[in-house]
Parts: C-alpha cells; sequence; structure tokens
C-alpha cells in the first residue's frame, strides 16, 4: 500500500523528527510533518487541522515529539489527539499510554507497581521532608516532573550548608511544587538506552559522558557507544516498559554494585542512539512496523 498517509508530529528540523518523516516518505511516497503548536481542534466539528490538512483523514500518526520541552501543556497535546484516534486514526503509540510516561511520577509509580528495581526516591511538596532526603541519600538529584535530557535536574549535596540547601530546594520547590528527589546514582560514566518495538527488543546502545557532566545526556555533551547487554539488563528493561504497551520506546537502564536498575521509560524514544551506538536504523524499522499494523499484517 504504497499510498498510505502517515503524518510524523514532531519539531520540524530536528534530527530525530526528519530521520522518521524521510523513512516514511521512503516507504509510502508521503510527507507531513506536524508542528502541534500549529494544530487546532474544533470540538463542534470533531475535526484536528494542520494548515490544509485534517488530521483525521490520516491513516496513521506517528508521534516522535510532542513538544521541545515537556510540561502539562504536553498533556493538552496528547488529548488532542484522542479526537483523531476517534476518527479512526492509529496513533502510535496511541495518546493514552504516552500521556503514562510523560509525567515523572506516573512512570515510577507504574514501573515500582512492577517490583521494577529503581534508585531510592521520594516524593514530597515539604522542604523540611526534602532536607531530610537529602541528608539520608548523601547526594540527591531533584528532578522536574516534566523534563528531558536532565533538564531542570539539581543535584545537591548532604554535605552542603543547611542554609544553602534549604535555599536551593526552596528555590527548586518554586518552579516543582510536587518535588521528585531520587538518590544520586554512580554511573561510572556511563548509562544505556535498551530500545523496544512493540514490545520486542530491539537494540542497546550506551551514552557515555564527558568532562565533569554528572549525568550522561547528549543535551550535556555526552555521546552515543556500542555496547553489548548482559540477558539480565534485556530481561529487565522487558519487564519495564511492558505495562506501558508503548509501540517504540527506550528503556533507562544503570549497571550498579547491586545489578541493573532502571531510572523511566521514554515516551518518545529516540533514533540517532540506535543508529550510532549500535548501528541500527530503528526509524526505518518503526516504519515498517507502522506500515504492517495499518495493513493488517
Amino acid at each position: 500500500m504504497a499510498d498510505l498517509r502517515i503524518g510524523v508530529i514532531g519539531i520540524p528540523g530536528a534530527w530525530s523528527t526528519e530521520a522518521l518523516a524521510d523513512a516514511v516518505e521512503q516507504r509510502t511516497g508521503f510527507r507531513l510533518v506536524i508542528d502541534m503548536g500549529r494544530v487546532q481542534l474544533d470540538l463542534g466539528a470533531g475535526r484536528l487541522r494542520f494548515g490544509e490538512h485534517d488530521l483525521g483523514d490520516l491513516d496513521g500518526l506517528i508521534v516522535k515529539k510532542i513538544s521541545a520541552v515537556y510540561s502539562p501543556n504536553t498533556l493538552d497535546r496528547l488529548e488532542m489527539l484522542r479526537v483523531a484516534e476517534h476518527a479512526g486514526v492509529r496513533v502510535f503509540s496511541g495518546a493514552e499510554n504516552m500521556l503514562r510516561l510523560i509525567d515523572r511520577l506516573s512512570c515510577t509509580v507504574t514501573l515500582r507497581g512492577a517490583a521494577i528495581p529503581m534508585p531510592d526516591t521520594l516524593v514530597t511538596e515539604d522542604v523540611d521532608g526534602a532536607l531530610g532526603a537529602v541528608r539520608g541519600f548523601g547526594q540527591a538529584v531533584f528532578k522536574p516532573l516534566f523534563s528531558t535530557k536532565a533538564r531542570g535536574m539539581v543535584v545537591l549535596d548532604a554535605d552542603e550548608p543547611e542554609q544553602r540547601a534549604r535555599t536551593a530546594i526552596e528555590d527548586f520547590h518554586a518552579d516543582n511544587p510536587m518535588m521528585y528527589i531520587q538518590r544520586k546514582v554512580d554511573l561510572s560514566g556511563r548509562d544505556l538506552g535498551v530500545v523496544f518495538l512493540g514490545g520486542e527488543y530491539l537494540c542497546t546502545y550506551a551514552r557515555v559522558s564527558e568532562g565533569d557532566a554528572w549525568n550522561t545526556t547528549i543535551h550535556s555533551g555526552g555521546r552515543y557507544a556500542a555496547y553489548s547487554p548482559s540477558q539480565e539488563i534485556i530481561d529487565l528493561a522487558t519487564r519495564a516498559q511492558a505495562p506501558f504497551g508503548m509501540d517504540y520506546t527506550t528503556v533507562d537502564v544503570a549497571e550498579t554494585a547491586d545489578g541493573p536498575i532502571v531510572f523511566e521509560v521514554s515516551a518518545f524514544g529516540g533514533f540517532r542512539g540506535a543508529l550510532e551506538g549500535a548501528g541500527v536504523d530503528a526509524a526505518a524499522s518503526y516504519v515498517e512496523y507502522v506500515v504492517e499494523r495499518l495493513r493488517g499484517v
């Protein structure tokens, strides 16, 4: 079916978005990159429009990135996509599935409910409780509930003078009323992205930190590298992604002295790490997967 019309929701000009759109065009001959910031939802008419396009007329939508920066507004954008689903358009990975992963707390509660090992975590709105977590953890990472690539995260050490630590917590709390605090894990300069397509293991790559950055994200200067995971890591990541029913996702895994642990499951797994780290064209594989499901294969 070369006449399938599949739109790609993402950030125009961004590498992964354009790579996915290229793969869709190569497979189907159709190319449409959709910026959700320009989409209009007409609830009276039951239409979701992007320029001249009625998204309800498409055969499918692949969500590569719903917004450049995560926020509660991101949830609203996903809610808008449910209108397209009601019109019969298949959304990959499904709006409700992605909704459960955008909020870091929602993802964590689901993972812990599935008995997935994670860093020690405290969630509170209380500044004194947060200060106690820093003292108890030794080193703590304060993470916004809506963020990517370690943006907005703050690291505090138990040796920090109390007033200075309290001030830092109060500053974080001003923008993040519900504080998500994790014990800082020694990554030894590396963590892993374990990639799944349709719930099946696809590949693994490493993110390696460069310089003095405390995290391994590419945003902080890290790089992708090849990595051959143990079966233990694959099995753990498989269990971690299973409750979310994602069509495509990446599980962030860290190796520790006590065994592998999971940080999070991604709502919008990237393609660059798979390509540069594992040599796998995940975008092309994902498009083939989408086409097969739209054809009912």
